[in-house]
């Protein structure tokens, strides 16, 4: 009986703290949060590792500043894909696209999804490999987790990040993008749970190599329609982001980069 008593007071005690994670929109608050949001970690499976890396966050003002500040995404199609240098990756898409003609053969016969939609995106949202992001990755995840705009799909993205980090996929050392995202091609960790994909043969799967990127990318992208060589349509694009004027751009980009 005595127990039964102390487990029942360790469920509340734990139902308290999870109902006590909640969001601000401030950093005030974000210490008082992080117990909180590691009972709920702990009872949603998190191992002694993720919860370590839960609790080595700090909130990050830059990630917030970040949030509110996605001004090209309001730009015209045509400023927009000048922003964003569409010409050149474009031209250097093309020219990756035969010097890597081997890889890009083996995930369009794995996946049926074709280079150009690779190349786009992965042009677009690192140049290429060419910088993946400074920011540590799960203090961006949990201060968007922490913050109220968009808490629950961020929650979601922190007990993902939390999983990978007890897997070892990423570590409290991963830096990444402003938003906590990762590798070449940017992706956020619950993708990399549903996605990931060993594009290299050696076993394992790392965002920042070149072919667990891109065949990762098709993985994720194989579900939506896309026919290799196109034609493609800003919805093809959707899934990848909500930006319209930013799917539009993919959808040239990735057309003219499998044209003949």
């Amino acid at each position: 009986m005595r127990r039964l008593i102390l487990s029942v007071a360790i469920l509340a005690a734990t139902a308290g703290a999870v109902q006590a994670a909640k969001c601000s929109n401030t950093g005030a608050g974000f210490e008082a949060w992080k117990p909180a949001m590691a009972a709920q970690a702990k009872a949603a499976g998190i191992k002694a590792r993720g919860i370590a890396a839960l609790m080595a966050t700090s909130y990050s003002t830059g990630t917030i500043r970040a949030d509110r500040n996605q001004k090209s995404f309001k730009l015209s199609l045509n400023a927009f894909m000048a922003k964003r240098g569409a010409a050149g990756i474009i031209a250097k898409g093309r020219a990756l696209k035969k010097s890597n003609a081997a890889l890009f053969a083996r995930i369009e016969k794995r996946y049926g999804v074709s280079a150009g939609p690779l190349l786009a995106i992965w042009g677009m949202e690192t140049g290429f490999g060419g910088f993946t992001g400074s920011q540590p990755t799960v203090s961006a995840i949990a201060t968007l987790a922490y913050d109220c705009r968009r808490g629950a799909y961020f929650t979601e993205q922190l007990m993902a990040a939390l999983k990978l980090v007890d897997r070892g996929v990423i570590s409290s050392s991963t830096r990444g993008a402003m938003h906590g995202e990762v590798g070449q091609t940017q992706f956020l960790p619950k993708n990399i749970m549903l996605y990931g994909a060993d594009g290299d043969g050696n076993g394992g799967i790392n965002l920042n190599s070149k072919a667990d990127a891109l065949a990762s990318t098709a993985r994720m992208m194989s579900g939506q329609g896309l026919k290799p060589g196109g034609p493609y349509r800003a919805g093809s694009f959707a899934y990848w982001n909500a930006s319209s004027v930013y799917q539009q751009a993919l959808a040239i980009m990735a057309s003219k980069i499998d044209a003949p």
